[in-house]
């Protein structure tokens, strides 16, 4: 009996194809939109953590701040890393940078990059990897020496997009007319420092970075790893005490430099994501009740074109539960095969989005359950009240009607 129900489904939806389909699209976009929004949600979060992939979660950022209320000269400088390192306790290692736009070129190939004058503890601290050659040292700071190493991305966009980094050491670049010999190349990272992105950036010695690329007019980044996750806290006061006694501060004059510990920017970060994930979920859900409203109201105009065939079948002895059941289950196959359908678009989209760079996405298998299930349970709840209506016609009333 069962099967003969399904099979009676399966003919009534399928008589009416049109009509059927037109029904189910309601469904199919809002799953595939359910789907969609799970993999930006999780692409949102998968590149936020990508972006901070180099900063630990005892890591505190410092950056020069003048923005309104800070002070019209910041004494904030890449040498307070010394005196972070000498008065501030807890503190387990620092390193510090200056950054600033410059066109480099190497052939004749030209580009805007960010270029970041570095201590020797940058690479460590901010745990970067080399690809080819060797990182920044002592003597090349202290002997001023017009070195650089390259970004992942820097190396493709100057040498082209079969440069090996190995092929780039020993060449020379032009920064802001200036000549540097490349000896080092990063691996990709993706991640970034501050404003940085490590990919994209020129890295030199910092002693160069002050006195011949930027002086005062470089962006200050100061990196410093508390020695505990517990003590990121307590750091973070230490600092501020110490810069604003460093830097002479007035007691009513506001800070000339931002503190933000890894922490905090991730915590930050993810709630925007998941923000937008909860509006974009919301979205969904509001298409999908639309859908479900619509066939419930292509089930009622079913039940009432169908009302003499409901009244011969119980002439023949259908019970009530049968009618019931074969209404509900027409119900759940017209939203569960709009919602498989839904899948199938949304899981092949992901793919071609990311591919055109449209925007990032990640594949989550919690966007295809969660569609799939709504869908069944859209059939259901929207489904059993036609179901019911025709299941409780009287069988000479109905098989009178014309």
């Amino acid at each position: 009996m069962i099967l003969e129900i399904i099979k009676m489904a399966f003919e009534s939806l399928f008589s009416n194809k049109t009509r059927s389909f037109l029904s189910m699209l309601g469904i199919i976009i809002g799953v595939s939109t359910v789907i969609a929004v799970f993999a930006i949600g999780q692409g949102a979060k998968d590149e936020v953590n990508s972006q901070f992939q180099n900063l630990s979660a005892n890591s505190i950022l410092i950056m020069s701040n003048m923005g309104r209320g800070a002070t019209a000269s910041s004494k904030f400088s890449a040498n307070d890393a010394n005196v972070i390192k000498e008065k501030v306790a807890h503190v387990g290692a620092i390193t510090g940078a200056l950054m600033g736009n410059s066109t480099v070129s190497y052939g004749s190939t030209s580009k805007s990059y960010e270029v970041t004058g570095v201590d020797i503890n940058y690479f460590s601290v901010s745990n970067l990897k080399l690809a080819a050659g060797r990182a920044i040292e002592d003597d090349d700071i202290s002997g001023k020496g017009m070195i650089a190493v390259l970004g992942s991305t820097a190396l493709t966009d100057l040498y082209g997009e079969t440069a090996t980094p190995a092929s780039a050491i020993g060449t020379t670049i032009t920064v802001s007319n200036k000549k540097f010999e490349v000896v080092g190349v990063l691996s990709a990272n993706g991640s970034r420092m501050g404003p940085m992105s490590v990919d994209e950036s020129v890295i030199v010695p910092l002693s160069v970075a002050e006195k011949t690329l930027f002086g005062s007019k470089g962006q200050v980044l100061l990196n410093v790893q508390a020695d505990t996750v517990d003590n990121v806290a307590t750091v973070s006061t230490g600092i501020t005490a110490v810069l604003r006694e460093e830097h002479k501060l007035k007691t009513t004059a506001a800070d000339d430099f931002r503190i933000m510990n890894a922490g905090t920017m991730v915590a930050a970060a993810q709630e925007s994501a998941n923000t937008m994930q909860i509006l974009l979920t919301v979205i969904a859900a509001i298409t999908l009740l639309v859908s479900g409203i619509g066939i419930m109201n292509v089930m009622l105009v079913t039940v009432a074109e169908r009302t003499k065939e409901i009244g011969i079948a119980k002439a023949i002895g259908g019970k009530q539960s049968d009618i019931l059941s074969q209404f509900i289950l027409e119900s759940i196959i017209l939203s569960t095969l709009g919602g498989i359908i839904g899948i199938i678009i949304g899981q092949i989209a992901i793919p071609i989005i990311s591919y055109f760079n449209i925007m990032t996405l990640s594949p989550s298998l919690t966007g295809p359950l969660i569609g799939f299930f709504f869908s069944f349970f859209v059939g259901v709840f929207f489904g059993f009240y036609p179901a019911y209506k025709a299941s409780r016609l009287d069988p000479v009333d109905a098989l009178r009607s014309e």
